[in-house]
């Protein structure tokens, strides 16, 4: 019996850690969301694209500004926006079905875009773009995170977990 608790708890821990990043995830221009209203076929979207200027337009409610809000911010406006002059009590989810892309640029052999996925590592990213090129530096990596004002390059190691809008520059080496 005390197996089974513990086999459930530690799903459930897993299951609260997997999602945990969708809620604590910060939508912006290039991410796409699924919106699903239950009982509302008109209202529910697969694949919604945010726009480069942070909104989507969603039915009855027009242009909703969603950049900057995690995913449970957008059910909420959704359902103070639906309820009560259109549904009487809507149950809405969302969830993340793409992110925005994060680059990588420098001494790797497909520089470019690179569809994000939860959970990458500065090296996965690196071997997403087609590994080191024989002029890379392996030890020095440049990162500009989106989230950062101002922009700014900061240096981070093979272990940094990327974020969808980074800018990763791999330094060369004179050697």
């Amino acid at each position: 019996m005390s197996r089974i608790v513990c086999i459930a708890l530690f799903i459930f821990a897993v299951a609260a850690q997997a999602q945990e990043p969708q809620q604590e995830y910060t939508l912006n221009a290039g991410d796409a969301v699924r919106i699903h209203v239950y009982g509302e076929p008109d209202l529910t979207f697969d694949k919604m694209l945010i726009g480069q200027n942070g909104r989507i337009s969603y039915p009855f409610l027009g242009e909703l500004r969603v950049a900057g809000g995690t995913a449970a911010d957008l059910q909420d406006k959704l359902v103070d926006g639906l309820q009560p002059d259109y549904l009487i009590s809507p149950r809405v989810s969302v969830s993340i079905v793409k992110y925005r892309p994060f680059f990588v640029n420098g001494e790797v052999k497909r520089p470019g875009g690179v569809d994000f996925q939860p959970g990458l590592t500065l090296r996965k990213a690196i071997s997403l773009a087609g590994g080191f090129t024989e002029r890379a530096n392996k030890k020095e990596f440049l990162v500009i995170s989106d989230d950062d004002p101002e922009s700014r390059e900061r240096e981070a190691r093979l272990d940094y977990r990327v974020q969808p809008g980074d800018i990763i520059t791999v330094r060369d080496t004179f050697f």
